[in-house]
């Protein structure tokens, strides 16, 4: 499935493309990235796990339609641009890696595309694909120094409802966005 914005083209990695395999792993191996990410971040060590790791986003979105994480490529209409970035609309898990039933936005970018309005414009247009799909609502979390990601959070809408440790088994800052639509 693909998504596009104004700028932007959302579609699902390709785990089979040397060229995303190459992005990603330029993308999730910088600690800059990787800090933000899990309770114990992990940048990815080499092209063969960014390569297994798009392999599972793939079967992920595959079994599960409409969730997943995304590639975020600048481009006109009808362009296929390199990817810059992720956005993902996934189960959130708990402190033992087990979904629970409510739904994380959220977004990774390369840091040369930072400050460009990828992640609120890529996100925005998530949050409507989830709106569409009848989601009640949508979470998203961030460490509570990562700044960047809660302006984010605050410029598509979502309404600060504290700390929390409920996921991942981290201290996190929560946001949570309800259906405009009921």
């Amino acid at each position: 499935m693909e998504l596009r914005t104004r700028r932007l083209l959302l579609r699902p990695w390709r785990a089979d493309d040397a060229g995303d395999v190459a992005v990603a792993f330029d993308i999730y191996r910088r600690w800059e990235v990787a800090r933000w990410l899990g309770a114990t971040p992990s940048p990815w060590p080499d092209e063969a796990t960014a390569r297994e790791q798009l392999l599972r986003w793939q079967v992920f979105s595959d079994e599960h339609p409409g969730y997943g994480l995304w590639a975020v490529a600048p481009g006109s209409d009808g362009d296929d641009g390199t990817p810059v970035g992720t956005v993902l609309l996934m189960p959130l898990r708990d402190g033992a890696d087990v979904p629970t039933g409510e739904i994380e936005i959220g977004w990774h970018f390369q840091p040369d595309a930072w400050g460009h309005g990828y992640a609120t414009e890529s996100a925005s247009a998530l949050l409507e694909h989830a709106w569409a799909m009848g989601l009640p609502c949508v979470e998203a979390i961030a460490f509570p120094d990562n700044g960047p990601s809660i302006k984010v959070m605050e410029r598509l809408g979502m309404s600060h409802q504290g700390e929390t440790s409920r996921w991942y088994g981290a201290t996190f800052t929560w946001y949570r966005i309800d259906n405009p639509g009921g």
